[in-house]
């Protein structure tokens, strides 16, 4: 079997949810990691915690938007 090729990540170009999750790789310190290996080198654990903060920022969203509605 022939290894999948990687190509370089162009963080500009990615969508708005990938983009968060990049956005959390770095505040945890595995942005480096996941540009120099992949998303595959993380470990669960490392994943887990990632798609947490994923959840818990996409909550405060859409809680903080609901605020605004009610306000108005």
């Amino acid at each position: 079997m022939s290894k999948k090729k990687e190509k370089p990540i162009d963080l500009r170009l990615v969508t708005p949810e990938e983009k968060l999750k990049y956005e959390i790789a770095e505040e945890l310190g595995l942005l480096d990691k996941v540009l120099s290996e992949g998303w595959k080198s993380l470990s669960s654990k490392e994943t887990g915690r990632i798609g947490g903060l994923i959840t818990k920022k996409r909550r405060e969203s859409v809680n903080h938007n609901k605020n605004i509605t009610n306000i108005n």
